[in-house]
């Protein structure tokens, strides 16, 4: 009867029956694992050799030279849409469109999901390094003239197996988590240089632009100039041929004008150049954009330009931001090489089961496991550990400098652009008079020259004044907007983070801080 009814309870319920055998072996190493973890480092306050990153102090100037300018404003602005100064809704247009479509910013993209691709991969070795499964059988026949054998002994026999294993190296010194905030500043850096691609195609769209409206009022001067130095030519020699004038009087006539069309050709070149980097900067094929932009005024500086406070270039300035987390990455560098001094020691794992036959590997006496533990040291290395730390010892210092330069360096820009922009506007004003002065000149000397009170010698010679000073007009309201773009460039405007400021790396628990990234249509979410 008891053999009847133990033969009475189906099969895969016995499967069943041993397999909560086989997990409950398996949670038996779970205890064993999580010891092996917080000895290994994952618990907070544990043992991380090498240097704890510290920001490095920075050179910044505590005012602007020109502070006490009226037409610096010190209070803090955002400067995300820096160019709405301008008031020019076609210019806005234009920085939609290349936020949407430049190639440049979505190449940036694509390197910021590289960098937090690494930092995953990174954060991956905080866990077993390897585990997986393996498994297989096969029949051995060992040959039959083989002396070593014992006569009887069966020459065949076979064997089947399966387990699973795993292998963690235990972070005791902190050499993944160096790993893994390496990683994270190397990510930070590749999100400041985003940023930093975004302020520099802000800023180029913006100068094209600029540059764009300039070709066009200087193009309007000279045609209007070249109109009016055709009505002389034909007056000239009108009067010529009715014996009024000298021959002499034609020619110079005729020289002013050919003057002025000469410099024609080389202003409609300019504007296409403009007009050709504008449909790639916003990421398109050259286009005639004419009939999108039209005609209008070359924008116009606004009295006071907000510039903050130099302090405010270190977190306003992708550069410099990218400069610093360089250097942060390079400190946890320096601890991944010192760990090397160290053993690294291993937690090994392994349950499967073996038997003769494959039928049999369901059964409880086919499981087999392993559980322990294992190091590794280097003692004699002959100086490479030590002098690889040295290697990033120095890296790391130069990284340091690097930033320090780039904190100079912007502060620099920034002051060159400032002082750049009061003096173009400071020329401006004259350079209005003058064009004005020889507008005025003109039309009197042309009366005059009609009258018959001065010869031709006076018109061509205020002609050629006022083509000049109308030309050197537009290019100077074109220096005027062109350098309050480097002012907000070299002050790091037009950048904004894409992400929520709460991004924290995968599988730690803050342990790492995590600067906010752009996320990139399809990126992988943490």
């Amino acid at each position: 009867m008891g053999s009847r009814a133990v033969s009475a309870v189906p099969r895969p319920r016995l499967r069943d029956l041993r397999l909560a055998r086989r997990v409950r072996r398996v949670r038996q190493l779970v205890p064993a694992a999580a010891l092996a973890a917080l000895l290994g480092g994952l618990a907070p306050g544990c043992i991380m050799v090498g240097p704890d990153y510290e920001t490095p102090p920075a050179p910044v100037a505590e005012t602007w030279i020109d502070f006490q300018d009226a037409r610096v404003n010190t209070e803090e602005t955002d400067l995300r849409t820096w160019w709405s100064v301008f008031r020019d809704p076609i210019l806005d247009g234009l920085m939609c469109q290349a936020g949407e479509g430049s190639l440049t910013l979505q190449a940036a993209a694509e390197r910021v999901s590289a960098a937090r691709a690494r930092r995953d991969l990174a954060a991956g070795f905080m866990y077993p390094q390897t585990q997986g499964a393996n498994g297989g059988g096969g029949t051995t026949r060992l040959s039959e003239e083989d002396p070593n054998i014992t006569p009887g002994f069966n020459r065949t026999s076979t064997q089947w197996s399966a387990e699973v294993g795993a292998s963690w190296e235990i972070d005791f010194w902190g050499r993944y988590r160096r790993a893994v905030e390496s990683a994270d500043a190397e990510l930070q850096a590749s999100v400041a240089d985003y940023d930093d691609v975004m302020v520099l195609l802000y800023s180029e769209v913006a100068a094209r632009y600029v540059s764009y409206r300039t070709f066009q009022h200087r193009l309007r001067y000279l045609r209007q100039n070249e109109e009016i130095q055709q009505g002389s030519y034909d007056v000239t020699q009108a009067r010529f041929d009715a014996g009024e004038v000298a021959e002499r009087d034609v020619f110079e006539a005729r020289q002013v004008l050919e003057e002025t069309r000469a410099l024609i050709p080389d202003a409609e070149l300019g504007l296409r150049i403009e007009n050709n980097a504008l449909c790639v900067l916003t990421g398109s094929p050259p286009r005639d954009l004419t009939p999108e932009l039209g005609e209008g005024a070359i924008p116009v500086a606004p009295p006071s330009v907000a510039v903050g406070i130099p302090a405010d270039l270190l977190r306003r300035r992708p550069d410099v931001r990218r400069a610093e987390r360089i250097a942060a990455a390079r400190c946890a560098l320096i601890g991944i090489a010192e760990s090397d001094f160290y053993p690294r020691i291993s937690v090994l794992g392994r349950l499967g089961v073996s038997a003769e036959h494959s039928s049999d590997l369901d059964e409880s006496d086919a499981e087999t496991s392993f559980l322990g533990t294992s190091f590794t040291w280097s003692l004699f290395d002959y100086g490479r550990t030590a002098s690889n730390v040295r290697i990033f010892e120095a890296e790391f210092r130069a990284a340091v400098l690097d930033y320090e330069q780039a904190v100079l360096s912007a502060g620099q820009e920034a002051e060159d652009a400032l002082y750049s922009l009061f003096k173009s506007q400071e020329r401006l004003g004259p350079q209005l008079a003058s064009a004005d002065a020889a507008e005025r000149t003109v039309q009197i000397v042309q009366d005059q020259y009609a009258e018959g009170e001065v010869d031709f010698s006076e018109v061509f010679l205020f002609a050629s004044n006022l083509t000049e000073a109308q030309d050197q007009l537009a290019t100077a309201q074109g220096n005027v907007a062109q350098a309050v773009v480097s002012v907000y460039r070299a002050l790091g405007g037009g950048w904004i983070h894409a992400v929520p400021d709460d991004a924290a790396t995968p599988g730690l628990s803050g342990e790492t801080a995590q600067t906010p990234v752009p996320m990139i249509d399809g990126d992988a979410q943490p």
